[in-house]
């Protein structure tokens, strides 16, 4: 079983990344390799070939891989639907909740799954690139760990833990964590990468040289700042905070951005637009009256979220954004909140009970056990596009007989108002398709050249792994991933 696992000095050090890009690399070297990650928590995630879901991340590295999407690459997924409480993921189908009061022990419990699938894996390819959670110097997790040394351990995987010098203190975050780490854990660690390194190479030799002094550790290399990052999908919803507006003169759109949004890479495809700015709307904020299109964006508790869309006035925003004419589309939860109410009568996102909605299409959704996930193909807006269903509830109303799209050729989905003016979908990832976001932009007035995204993620895969092929040792961590650990 070859595998070496990425482990992080912190969250968004860039181990999604980097085993993303190292996946391309491995595939593009003519090696057969899949990524894993034992335990993610993240409400952003893909469907399955085999009918499940795993983590966006994974979905991206195995696109990196060159690999059909396959739940045994997140065997468990954390999807945080309260402060408090998570709905548990195993092996792509719910399987009840989390909570604080039964985290640890749930996770325990899990760990025997997590190495079947991770032996699964292993038989399929000649190499498996592990990403870890969070960071192993999070010492009070580590009763009942699946998702770093808890699994490395068990499954006799050598570890290279990643550093991010751009946040600063990576020397000490290194070296902090070999500190804090039991003897056993600590050497699983083999090894170190810095990343995001901005500047000369030359000015961090020293720093470099300490990391391996002090910790024992080898170097597998100074990875720089790599701008094609930027055209990758990202995992984790802080990114969202970071992403400025990119200028005037552009036709805005405008997203606000809930407490619980899910899947909110649907809009990348919209960022990459030359002719367009896609402003993330915090909390506290007005929607701008000038936003041509506002988008709706999943969610991971439709009635939580809406509650909180009317606590910060957002309804009132949206509402008088339709009267002067302009255009709303709501993805998943978002279709969802455009109807009349949404009903929990069962407590599956919260307490049980019925939520208004906004009332800009006729229907009414009730949310239930029974989750839809599947991939799908159709038609809207007189374009074709590809996507997937991941949604708990089911819709009806008079809206539903003007449907926003077509699949599988005789499958209607969601809701166009008769005025075109409001758009409602199940589906997730249809805008990645260049047709249709072209006539989309064409309703707000936009040109657009209706370029593929998925290609343009594809290249920048490409380009991240020539990057790291210049700047990691590669040879020494293939090597790596073929010893036995203890």
């Amino acid at each position: 079983m070859a595998g070496v696992m990425l482990q992080g000095t912190g969250s968004d050090v860039g181990k999604s990344v980097l085993v993303a890009g190292l996946c391309r690399a491995l595939s593009n070297r003519g090696l057969s390799v899949l990524p894993f990650k034992p335990q993610n928590m993240s409400n952003n995630a893909a469907v399955t070939v085999d009918g499940g879901e795993i983590g966006r991340a994974q979905a991206l590295q195995a696109l990196g891989a060159r690999a059909p999407l396959h739940t045994d690459m997140n065997p468990v997924l954390l999807k945080p639907q309260a402060d408090r409480t998570s709905q548990l993921i195993v092996h792509g189908k719910v399987r009840g909740t989390l909570g604080s009061g039964n985290f640890r022990e749930g996770r325990r419990s899990l760990l025997g799954e997590v190495l079947s699938s991770w032996k699964r894996l292993s038989e399929r390819c000649d190499m498996v690139l592990v990403e870890g959670a969070g960071s192993p110097a999070e010492i009070n997790l580590r009763s009942g760990d699946i998702a770093n040394m808890g699994f490395a351990r068990a499954a006799h995987v050598p570890v290279v833990l990643v550093g991010d010098i751009d946040r600063g203190g990576v020397i000490a975050s290194l070296v902090g964590t070999r500190a804090v780490l039991e003897a056993q854990d600590a050497a699983m660690i083999r090894g170190f990468i810095v990343n995001k390194f901005r500047g000369d190479p030359a000015l961090f030799a020293d720093g470099y040289a300490a990391i391996e002094e002090r910790t024992g550790w080898r170097g597998f290399g100074l990875v720089p700042w790599l701008s094609t990052v930027a055209d990758l999908p990202s995992e984790d919803a802080v990114i969202l905070e970071k992403r400025p507006m990119r200028g005037e003169g552009r036709t805005l759109i405008a997203c606000p951005m809930l407490p619980r949004i899910a899947n909110f890479d649907d809009l990348d495809p919209l960022r990459a637009e030359e002719g367009v700015d896609v402003a993330m709307i915090p909390p506290g904020t007005p929607i701008p009256p000038e936003a041509a299109l506002i988008v709706l964006p999943g969610s991971k508790a439709t009635r939580a979220d809406m509650d909180f869309v009317r606590q910060q006035g957002w309804d009132i925003d949206i509402l008088a954004h339709h009267r002067r004419g302009g255009r709303v589309l709501g993805i998943c939860a978002g279709f969802q909140m455009l109807g009349r109410t949404i009903a929990d009568p069962d407590g599956i996102e919260g307490l049980p009970g019925e939520t208004p909605g906004l009332g800009l299409l006729d229907h009414a959704t009730v949310l239930g056990p029974r989750k839809a996930l599947r991939q799908v193909r159709g038609t809207a807006l007189g374009e074709g596009f590809s996507g997937y269903e991941m949604h708990m509830g089911e819709t009806h109303g008079a809206s539903l007989a003007h449907p926003f799209a077509m699949l599988d050729a005789d499958r209607p989905d969601g809701a166009l108002s008769r005025d075109g003016r409001v758009m409602g979908t199940y589906c997730h990832g249809l805008l990645a398709a260049g047709p249709l976001r072209r006539a989309l932009l064409e309703r707000i007035g936009v040109a657009s050249p209706g370029a593929d995204h998925d290609a343009r993620v594809d290249a920048a895969l490409d380009a991240l792994a020539q990057g790291l092929e210049a700047h990691l040792d590669i040879d020494a961590l293939i090597a790596l991933a073929r010893e036995k650990t203890a």
